[in-house]
């Protein structure tokens, strides 16, 4: 398989993507391509091979769990036997793991070895791989964490590094900018499954997410019924979702929408979301929320709130909040005092301009509860370090992003996935947020095109490169492999629209496509006889891509749910593939003066509304509607195709 295709894709020369290199003898060693980037890798010479055998070092006290990983990791690449020893042997005969917290003796003697520091942030962890004789043969590496969360990510990088079996000698420091970072379930329409939420906190781990906070719109005991403790199955559930968040150390948040019914000055409906919080305490989950959006504060709830905060109003409401959450904030200190703060998602949550709400707030709120802001509106197109400043001055304190994509549960993503790369979001953010979490979409799978670059933004924000991020989300699902990427990224192509709640999306649609659809239109308007047929050759191309790209992706992509739950697009995506071939073969036929041009023309407008007929998963979203595939891009050239060229009698 020619390798010219992602580098044309994504505007990247040779260069780019090799250098820096250092060379071993006649071999080149290339730096490797990491996601999240490293805050920091130095290259050295030479590589070194696993080989059929290593041996682990482990140092006292490392989780089972980062053992097994490291065990699999080593599975996967090639190494059939894996002796453990204590410490490192004094002539080794293959190559060295050492594995632990850079706190431990072994793990610190090891890097001195190697000449590399350990990285003392929060999460933080260093790597060193040194060879020990010619390159591609043994040596060590060291995989030290600051914490075990460092020394968790750590084997998440060595994982990538680990993939060929190969290593190049390097050195990593690495640490997140941000300390949260990951998704919040909190959607409207049809929750995830338990299969779905399971898949996702794996995932969230391969990218060093740290959070996930179950709040989907539509569980009735998180909203609706609030009040009303959790049947024991479901209960059950989220203790068995919990466990297996911190086995991918992952913070499971629990998050209650008390707010369509609550009495904030009642001490029954404080003791109410307490006794609930309680229950989920009881099942492993120490990390809690209280989502007040999507309500109004022109109403109170309850005659006693009105006696307590006077009329109600903005400014009433936010004190009224904020003496609430500050009760819960307190209950939850006395009862776990490790436990993390509190968040809130505030009534008026987008945004930054001053208000009396905000203003109540920022008098009155703990300044421990953590307060999550959209940005400049709900579904904001862009978002700088001024208007994260301004939601830090307006909320009296830095907040905790909640980003809007790629969630597709309002009208004008209707027949949508939203599979455009993460942008638009400004470097250096991490100065003025603690932390982003994406809203994602109701497909869980498909939201890891647009996840894995919100959590590689907040672990370095500024060594954050959208396009290729997007290409390593594309390489993650199709497990490496180069053919079924090819056609991961045709498809995220046809689903690059990322609308706002206006008219103007703040991603266009289908770049690609229309890059190659107007290069077509320009050649057959200007072009001379060879140019045009140079021209009709490669729409043919364009034209097998998308009529191919469904299969490969099915066969292709090692998580049959992408393709299950992104099935009625697939569809849509090959008949429009074939809608574009008959549009190739009528224009071919037009250039060569043939009266069959017309009848191609006929079929691909009867098969372009087969295509535009195709319908998404009845309740799958909130809004069920037509598949839009390349809409505007595609559906356009289709129809002008025979207009284009002079054909018929």
């Amino acid at each position: 398989m020619r390798q010219g295709w992602k580098l044309r894709a994504l505007g990247l020369g040779m260069a780019t993507v090799l250098s820096p290199a250092v060379t071993a003898g006649a071999e080149m060693v290339a730096r490797p391509a990491l996601f999240p980037e490293p805050v920091a890798l130095d290259l050295a010479r030479g590589q070194v091979a696993l080989g059929p055998s290593v041996t682990l070092v482990v140092a006292p006290g490392t989780e089972p769990g980062t053992v097994a990983l490291v065990r699999q990791v080593l599975s996967d690449a090639g190494v059939s036997t894996i002796a453990e020893a204590k410490r490192p042997p004094v002539t080794p005969g293959s190559t060295i793991i050492v594995l632990g917290r850079d706190d431990s003796a072994v793990v610190r003697d090891a890097l001195a070895r190697a000449r590399a520091a350990s990285d003392d942030h929060a999460e933080g962890y260093a790597i060193a791989v040194r060879a020990t004789g010619t390159a591609g043969t043994a040596g060590t590496v060291v995989l030290a964490g600051h914490d075990a969360d460092g020394l968790f990510h750590a084997v998440q990088t060595f994982r990538q590094l680990a993939r060929t079996g190969t290593i190049p000698a390097l050195t990593i420091g690495d640490h997140p900018a941000m300390p949260i970072r990951g998704t919040i379930e909190g959607f409207y329409g049809k929750p995830w499954t338990h299969d779905d939420r399971v898949r996702h906190l794996d995932f969230l781990a391969t990218v060093k997410a740290n959070t996930y906070v179950y709040s989907p719109k539509d569980d009735p005991y998180a909203r609706a019924r609030w009040r009303e403790p959790y049947p024991a199955t479901t209960l059950a559930e989220l203790g068995t979702l919990a466990a297996r968040a911190r086995a991918d150390h992952v913070d499971f948040v629990y998050a209650l929408s008390p707010g369509p019914t609550v009495c904030f000055s009642s001490p029954a409906d404080i003791q109410a979301l307490e006794r609930k919080f309680d229950a989920l305490r009881g099942i492993g989950v120490h990390s809690f929320y209280v989502a007040l959006d999507d309500i109004e504060y022109t109403k109170w709830n309850c005659d006693a709130d009105k006696a307590a905060f006077g009329p109600s109003g903005a400014q009433a409401a936010g004190v009224a909040q904020s003496r609430f959450l500050n009760a819960v904030q307190a209950n939850l200190a006395a009862r776990d005092p490790s436990a993390r703060p509190l968040i809130m998602v505030p009534t008026e949550y987008y945004d930054a301009k001053e208000t009396p709400y905000k203003a109540a707030l920022r008098a009155n709120l703990d300044p421990r509860v953590v307060v999550q802001w959209t940005g400049t509106d709900v579904v904001p197109p862009a978002i700088s370090i001024p208007d994260a400043k301004a939601a830090t001055k307006a909320f009296g304190r830095k907040t905790l992003l909640w980003d809007n994509y790629p969630v597709n549960d309002y009208a004008q993503t209707t027949g949508r996935l939203l599979l455009a790369p993460y942008a638009r979001r400004e470097a250096g953010l991490s100065g003025e947020l603690s932390g982003i979490l994406s809203n994602p979409m109701n497909q869980e799978a498909p939201s890891r095109v647009a996840v894995t670059g919100v959590a590689a933004f907040a672990w370095n924000d500024r060594g954050y490169d959208p396009d290729r991020i997007w290409l390593a989300a594309a390489r993650a699902l199709a497990g490496n492999d180069e053919r079924a990427t090819e056609a991961l990224l045709r498809f995220f192509d046809t689903q690059h629209m990322a609308p706002t709640f206006g008219s103007q999306p703040w991603q266009p649609q289908a770049p690609r496509l229309k890059a190659e659809l107007d290069a077509v239109r320009d050649a057959l308007a200007h072009g001379d006889a060879a140019e045009r047929r140079s021209a009709l050759a490669m729409l043919a191309r364009v034209a097998d891509e998308l009529t191919d790209a469904p299969d490969i992706i099915r066969s292709g992509v090692g998580d049959p749910a992408f393709a299950a739950q992104s099935a009625p697009w697939l569809e849509a995506m090959r008949l429009w593939g074939r809608t574009l071939r008959l549009s190739a073969a009528g224009l071919s036929a037009a250039e060569q003066g043939s009266a069959a041009a017309t009848g191609y023309f006929a079929e691909a407008r009867r098969l372009a509304a087969e295509a535009a007929a195709v319908q998404s998963i009845p309740g799958a979203t909130r809004f069920d509607g037509p598949i839009r595939i390349a809409d505007g891009v595609l559906d356009r050239f289709v129809a002008d195709a025979p207009g284009l060229v002079a054909h018929g009698h």
